[in-house]
């Protein structure tokens, strides 16, 4: 059965995800702290295998141990090349959600039918150079998309605004329910731009956590998206104010 943290991804809103990635691993447990009262939505994991994506992050145990420090949804991103074999580690450690990348090259609705069975909520991730159409298939099997905003693999990289259209073509096609998540190169500069286009999942990792006040950095974020969540919203209900 669903956990309550599950349920609450279909409630609508602005959800802000900071990434672990940032964080110092010395003193994760008062970062968590921190992210929580200031107002984290999600906590967004990226683990990373050397293989799909050039570079190795944390795994399972790791995601096990914080789970007993905090009450954070789990948004697992697994940039990894084989997520059917490794996703039941991913949501026996505590991972609520799990999102794998279309372009590993499995059959896409095999990964979310396991997932699914495993009790998580299912996420498909799309590179910058991936196509939009590339997940159309699939839309109404999963809970979100995940829109990478830069090439997966290290933290710290500047926002690619080419996957701007990407991001409001995916949205057209995705019920009021379902989530799209956007990662890479996300801060106050850049959170109205893509929730403007659809986004209503930001994940920022070094604007949140290499800042000095994480809370702040929250709530700036969040403040952004939602203004222009709102005109948006606005713009597109009142066609005579183009």
């Amino acid at each position: 059965m669903p956990s309550d943290r599950i349920r609450t991804l279909r409630d609508p809103g602005i959800r802000v995800a900071p990434s672990l990635l940032a964080a110092d691993f010395g003193r994760v447990a008062e970062q968590l702290r921190q992210l929580e009262t200031g107002g984290a939505d999600l906590l967004h994991l990226d683990v990373m295998d050397g293989h799909f994506v050039p570079n190795i992050s944390f795994g399972a145990p790791v995601i096990e141990s914080l789970r007993s420090q905090t009450d954070l949804l789990f948004d697992t991103h697994l940039m990894i090349t084989d997520p059917l074999v490794y996703a039941k580690l991913f949501v026996e450690a505590g991972s609520d959600l799990i999102t794998f990348h279309i372009e590993v090259g499995c059959d896409p609705r095999q990964v979310i039918e396991r997932i699914r069975n495993l009790g998580a909520a299912v996420g498909v991730s799309l590179n910058p150079g991936t196509p939009a159409e590339a997940v159309f298939d699939i839309l109404d099997q999963v809970d979100m998309i995940l829109v990478m905003s830069v090439w997966p693999g290290f933290g710290g990289q500047q926002f690619i605004r080419d996957v701007l259209p990407k991001i409001r073509a995916i949205r057209q096609r995705l019920a009021p329910h379902q989530r799209l998540e956007v990662d890479g190169g996300i801060g106050v500069r850049t959170a109205a731009a893509v929730a403007e286009a659809g986004a209503d999942t930001l994940v920022a990792g070094s604007a949140i956590l290499s800042g000095p006040d994480p809370s702040r950095a929250i709530t700036d974020i969040r403040r952004e998206a939602q203004r222009a969540e709102q005109w948006n919203r606005i713009n597109h209900s009142n066609p005579s104010s183009y």
